[in-house]
């Protein structure tokens, strides 16, 4: 079977700032102070800021009260959010909470991180650097992570051009390496020549934000391009017959290695977009949310 992928890569972005949030977890992680082993990570598809909390568990009640304080009460009620089909993430409390601030939920295929893409590569930026900044002292991670985000936020994103922090402030931030070396903001401070230099970055902080909205566009392009000339299209139609490859968790107990990597058959039932079908099995029962192409191949009697 060919490893092409299946389908064009549909890129996800926002038009403005905190109106889009994509949302993960992490872990299990090396069990750290207090025996957090997981992390929750937020991302503003448009300025690329990231808010994470570390947790011993992540239940819909932490997902909830996550989004309350650092979120709504910070960046205002977001438009929508997009994430996997974690249980947290559609249970009817969950479901409820959002309902109430109209926050539109939306759901990436599973097995398909890619469907999350902001997120996916959010977790990853963090993690690697996790790992680098660790290297032995992997239980320490949660107490790294203020300054991993410090990092993130204040380095130039490749997508937009600019920092989070720039996109959400208006300014560049204070960093250390200011305070050692001369700079014209910290060697001559003056209130009222701060105080119009300030005004000018805020008044062009919409200049900045389209630009950087524009290099996101052109970035998205340049790396749809380069992913779908490697795409070997595999589309199915309604009532089609499929098998769905078996993962790990849903191995047949046992089988190891040996056992089959396809099952089935299922019969797709609904076109959802973005290459995902929803499906059901010969018992007539429908399968939980949608699934890939990527993990779906052809059926026949």
């Amino acid at each position: 079977m060919s490893h092409l992928p299946p389908g064009m890569l549909n890129s996800i972005s926002a038009p403005w700032p905190f109106m889009k949030w994509g949302m993960d977890i992490v872990g299990k992680l090396p069990a750290a102070p207090g025996g957090v082993v997981y992390m929750l990570v937020l991302t503003d598809y448009f300025t690329k800021w990231v808010e994470v909390g570390a947790y011993q568990q992540v239940r819909d009640i932490e997902v909830r009260d996550f989004i309350w304080k650092n979120i709504i009460c910070r960046f205002g009620v977001p438009k929508e959010i997009v994430t996997d089909n974690g249980s947290q993430f559609i249970s009817f409390d969950f479901r409820n909470f959002c309902d109430k601030y109209a926050i539109k939920l939306s759901f990436s295929t599973p097995r398909y991180p890619q469907a999350n893409g902001q997120a996916e590569s959010t977790n990853k930026t963090i993690v690697n650097t996790l790992k680098k900044r660790l290297e032995a002292e992997k239980s320490q991670w949660a107490e790294k992570l203020p300054e991993i985000l410090w990092s993130y936020r204040t380095t130039p994103r490749r997508s937009t051009g600019e920092t989070p922090f720039s996109l959400v402030y208006g300014s560049e931030a204070v960093i250390p390496i200011e305070t050692r070396l001369p700079t014209a903001r910290s060697e001559n401070p003056n209130e009222e020549q701060n105080n119009l230099e300030l005004s000018f970055e805020l008044d062009h902080l919409d200049e900045r934000r389209d630009r950087a909205a524009l290099r996101t566009q052109s970035y998205q392009q340049q790396v749809a391009r380069h992913y779908n000339k490697k795409v070997n299209i595999r589309t199915f139609k309604l009532h089609d017959w499929v098998l769905r490859r078996v993962f790990q968790n849903t191995r047949e107990e046992g089988t190891g290695k040996l056992g089959p990597t396809w099952e089935g058959p299922y019969q797709v039932t609904d076109i959802v977009g973005r290459g995902a079908y929803k499906l059901r099995g010969l018992d007539g029962r429908e399968l939980h949310n949608s699934w890939n192409a990527i993990h779906l191949k052809q059926y026949h009697f």
